[in-house]
Parts: C-alpha cells; structure tokens; sequence
C-alpha cells in the first residue's frame, strides 16, 4: 500500500472501529458492539488503512486478522481513546460542584480532632456541602456509619487491634493513655505496674467507649494481667470522669495532655509506670469512599492534617 501523502488525522470513532474489530476478530460481531451496521464498520477500517497507508488486517477463515502493522498500531489506539476518555471526564468534572449532606461522627473535644479547622477548609473546597455532627463515643460512631446513618466520622483505633474491613480508616495521629489518680494516691501508684493498679478503685467506661477497650487490654480474661479490676463507677463522659477522679472516687485513663494539666493545675496524681497507646482515625465504610461528599470531606481532612 502507497505511504499517505501526509500524517493521518484519525477520527476517534474509525480508532474504536479498528480496536473493536481487532478485539473480536469479525467484523460483525465489532458492528453489534458498536451498535453500527457493517458497512459502515468496513468503511471505517478502509478510511484508517488509506489515512495510514499500511494494511491492518487480513482476511482468515475465522474472520479478520492483525497484521504486524495493525498489532503494533493497536497498544496506541488504546491509549489514544483512553485519553481522549480521560479527557471528556476531567472537562465533565470541572463543571460539576459536589453537593449534597454530609452526617460526620464526632469524638471527644473538637480542639482535639480539629473539627474546626476540618470544616472551615471543607467549606471553601466544597461550599454546597451541608454538614450535620452527632457527638458520640467512638463505638456508637462505628455502629451508625454501618447502620447507614452517618457517613464519616472520627474513631479511635487500637494500634494491636487495627480496624479492617467493611471499613476505611484515615489514620490522623498517635498518641498516649496515661492513669490519672486523685490527689494524694501517689505512693499507691508512683512505680507501679498494671497488677499492683487492678487492686485500687476504677471508673468502668460503657462498651462503646475506647477506654473500655483499652482497659480489654490490661484487665480481665485473655489481657495481660488476667486480672479484673474493682470498677466503682461507670461513666460515659470525660468531663464526668475527671470530676470522679478529682473527688477521690478511683482511677482512669486519660489522654496524656489532659492527664499532664490536671496533676498541674489540681494536683492529681499520674502513674509513671503504665501507658497505652491509641491512634485517632477518620473512618467511612471503604465501598463508600469514592462518592462525591464523602471524597471531599476525605480531601479537607488530608489538608488539616497532611
């Protein structure tokens, strides 16, 4: 076949001709899956082949055949559509503004999770997205994100007992449990461990809280003191917490910023021993990731937290 007289010019509908013929190796069968009758598939390979000049296939009994030609000219026609794709859907996503609800789980105080500073930057990224915040412990966030009633929120997650699948978990910073005495209990906790710490009073935290499953982790059957506590209280409140441990009612865990100001401002007293640790997250059911106001959301948190 005689050279072009110039570089071809390739509508992208003869490429999607030539790679669905090269793909089904029959004519026809590319017609149906274009959606196109067969003389028009045909024309469209014989205006590629002459805008080429080369010969892109042969005829076989089983239908039609790549040349070498055709087979090396396939790879950039896939590439050729998959961009002109991309192109159509980067101009399509420029004129789309994501709106809709977005139902956010909070934890503990916003300070802490920089809820603020997330919804100021999700504001200016995504100003028709309206917010709705249910404050809660971190199990009850969990368990609505399943249920369907929130979309996001925040969690604290156990670095030996990560959270996986159904869901998709942001990990935003670690940081440290400590034991938080009343004032006076320093000989009955300065220098000692988890076993010695079992034997005093403790304030019990609901299921859903993560201070119960921290506490899973050094107190009962299966942890690593075997040992279960004296719980006296059982407290579903931080700021309650700290006003039970300020009267003298037992121990708990506090977060270490927290437990740090209250031994200086109060004189209460912080184990010296013992620690846990725990990260805090943004989590989202993983299937739901992808959808418009859970992405944006995704996209201010990245850039509060980096």
């Amino acid at each position: 076949m005689n050279p072009p007289a110039r570089l071809p010019t390739t509508d992208p509908q003869t490429l999607r001709a030539f790679v669905a013929v090269a793909r089904e190796g029959n004519v026809s069968r590319a017609a149906l899956r274009l959606h196109l009758s067969q003389p028009a598939v045909s024309l469209q390979l014989k205006t590629l082949a002459e805008a080429t000049g080369l010969q892109l296939f042969t005829r076989t009994p089983q239908g039609m055949a790549l040349t070498r030609d055709g087979a090396a000219l396939l790879p950039l026609a896939d590439r050729a559509l998959a961009a002109l794709s991309d192109f159509g859907q980067a101009a399509a996503a420029l004129h789309q503004t994501v709106r809709g609800t977005l139902r956010i789980g909070t934890i503990l105080d916003p300070e802490f999770t920089r809820l603020g500073a997330f919804l100021k930057q999700l504001v200016e990224t995504a100003p028709q997205v309206h917010t709705e915040l249910g404050q809660g412990m971190s199990g009850d966030v969990l368990a609505r994100i399943a249920r369907g009633e929130l979309d996001v929120g925040f969690f604290l997650d156990l670095p030996q007992d990560p959270l996986g699948p159904p869901y998709r978990l942001r990990a935003l910073t670690r940081f440290t449990y400590r034991v938080l005495a009343p004032a006076g209990w320093g000989p009955q906790v300065k220098g000692r461990d988890w076993k010695a710490l079992a034997a005093l009073p403790w304030l019990a935290t609901p299921p859903a809280s993560a201070h119960h499953r921290l506490q899973r982790r050094v107190f009962g059957p299966g942890s690593l003191t075997g040992i279960e506590p004296r719980r006296v209280a059982l407290v579903d409140q931080e700021a309650s917490m700290l006003d039970l441990v300020k009267s003298g009612v037992g121990l708990s865990l506090v977060r270490d910023a927290i437990a740090m100001r209250e031994a200086q401002a109060h004189g209460l007293v912080v184990a010296d021993q013992v620690a846990l640790e725990c990260d805090l997250g943004f989590v989202c059911l993983a299937e739901r990731a992808g959808e418009p106001v859970i992405a944006a959301a995704l996209g201010a948190l990245d850039a509060v937290w980096g």
